[in-house]
C-alpha cells in the first residue's frame, strides 16, 4: 500500500486509521480535515520565529532553528500518537504535505507506526472539494419560501425518510436571520464551514436528489463557497407556501422560549431596516408577552427582503408547492413532487 495518498485515497483509507494535522494550533482552529485530531509540530509562536528566520537568512539557519525547538518534543509526541492511535494506522498532513508531516511521519514510523501521507497537503484537499463539485451533473433541489415556512424540519424529515440532506443552516450554527444565532453553539470559519459541507457532499450519491435550503451567500458570519452557491442558484427551485397564522406559529415554536432580553436584542439589529417605529412596536410586544404580534412585525420587514431576494436571485422558480403545518405531509408531497419532475 503506498506510503503518499492523493486526497480520495487519503479521506477513504482514512477511516480505519487516526486522521492528524500537525500544523499549528492556530491553523487547526481556523479549519481542518473533520474528525482530525491536532499534534502541532511547532507552537503559532515557534512557526513564526523558524518562517522569519527563512525569509530573512535562509532555509539552513530556519531548519536548524526547527530542529533545535523540535528535539525535546519528539518523544512526547510519540505518546500522544500511541494515545490516539489505539493501534490504528496514522494519517498526517500538513499544509503542503511537506517538511512537517514529512518529518513528523518519519519519527511516527520509527516509533513504528503504520503512516500515511496527504500528497499536497492540506490545500490539496481543500481543493479537492471543488473538483469534487466539479465532477458530477449534481442534482441539487433547493426549497424556498419565506421565513417561518418550515423549510430545515422539512428538510430534516426528507432526511429521516432517506432522502439526501445538506442542512447549511446546521452546519453553519445559525437560522440565517438577525435572530438567527439564537440558541446556536458559536460558528465555524467559513474556511471549516467549507470542510463540513465537503464532509457532506463525499457522502452523498450524484445520481439522486439532494436537497438544501434557499440561502444567500452567507449565513451569519459565514460564506457559502461560491462554487456550491453557484449551483444552487443553477438547480431546481421548489418554493412553498404556508398560511401567514401557520408561519407565526412556526417561529414561535422556535424562537418563543428565548428571553425578552434575548429577543429586543434581534429586533435591534434591524432597527434600521425595521424603522424606529416598527421596532418600538415590536419591542413593547415583546415586553408585553405578546409575541405572535412581535412575529408579525418581523415577519412584515423579513416578507419585502424575501420578494426583493426572490426577483434578484430566485427567478427561475420550478415549481410552487402550498402546504400547512404538517411537515410529515409537506415532506412526502415534496418527494412526490421532484419524482414527477423527472
Amino acid at each position: 500500500m503506498k506510503e503518499t495518498l492523493f486526497p480520495d485515497e487519503f479521506l477513504e483509507q482514512s477511516r480505519e486509521g487516526v486522521v492528524i494535522d500537525v500544523r499549528t494550533p492556530a491553523e487547526y482552529t481556523a479549519g481542518h480535515i473533520p474528525g482530525a485530531l491536532n499534534i502541532p509540530l511547532f507552537t503559532n509562536e515557534e512557526r513564526a520565529i523558524v518562517g522569519t528566520l527563512y525569509v530573512q537568512v535562509g532555509k539552513d539557519p530556519a531548519v536548524e532553528k526547527g530542529l533545535e525547538l523540535v528535539g525535546p518534543k519528539l518523544a512526547d509526541f510519540v505518546r500522544q500518537a500511541r494515545e490516539l492511535s489505539q493501534g490504528k494506522p496514522l494519517f498526517l498532513y500538513c499544509w503542503r504535505g511537506g517538511m512537517r508531516s514529512g518529518s513528523m511521519a518519519w519519527l511516527f514510523r520509527t516509533a513504528g507506526f503504520k503512516t500515511f501521507l496527504l500528497k499536497g497537503g492540506y490545500k490539496a484537499y481543500r481543493r479537492s472539494f471543488i473538483d469534487l463539485l466539479a465532477k458530477q451533473p449534481w442534482k441539487i433541489v433547493v426549497l424556498g419560501g419565506p421565513t417561518g415556512c418550515g423549510k430545515t424540519e422539512i428538510l430534516h424529515r426528507l432526511q429521516e425518510k432517506g432522502q439526501q440532506v445538506v442542512d447549511l443552516e446546521g452546519l453553519a450554527h445559525h437560522k440565517g436571520s438577525a435572530f438567527g444565532a439564537l440558541g446556536e453553539p458559536e460558528q465555524p470559519t467559513t474556511e471549516h464551514f467549507m470542510n463540513l459541507l465537503h464532509e457532506q457532499m463525499r457522502k452523498m450519491n450524484p445520481e439522486l436528489p439532494v436537497w438544501c435550503e434557499g440561502e444567500s451567500l452567507s449565513i451569519g458570519r459565514v460564506f457559502i463557497p461560491a462554487e456550491f452557491h453557484a449551483m444552487m442558484l443553477a438547480a431546481t427551485f421548489i418554493k412553498l407556501d404556508l398560511p401567514n397564522e401557520d408561519r407565526v406559529q412556526h417561529i414561535l415554536k422556535d424562537y418563543g422560549n428565548f428571553s425578552a432580553e434575548e429577543l429586543i436584542g434581534s429586533f435591534l439589529k434591524i432597527e434600521k431596516r425595521l424603522g424606529n417605529k416598527a421596532t418600538k412596536q415590536a419591542i413593547e410586544h415583546v415586553q408585553n408577552g405578546e409575541l405572535a404580534e412581535a412575529v408579525t412585525i418581523a415577519l412584515h420587514y423579513y416578507d419585502k427582503g424575501y420578494t426583493a431576494s426572490m426577483q434578484k436571485h430566485w427567478p427561475n422558480i420550478t415549481s410552487c408547492l402550498s402546504i400547512n403545518s404538517d411537515t410529515e405531509a409537506s415532506a412526502n408531497k415534496l418527494i412526490e413532487l421532484i419524482h414527477s419532475l423527472k
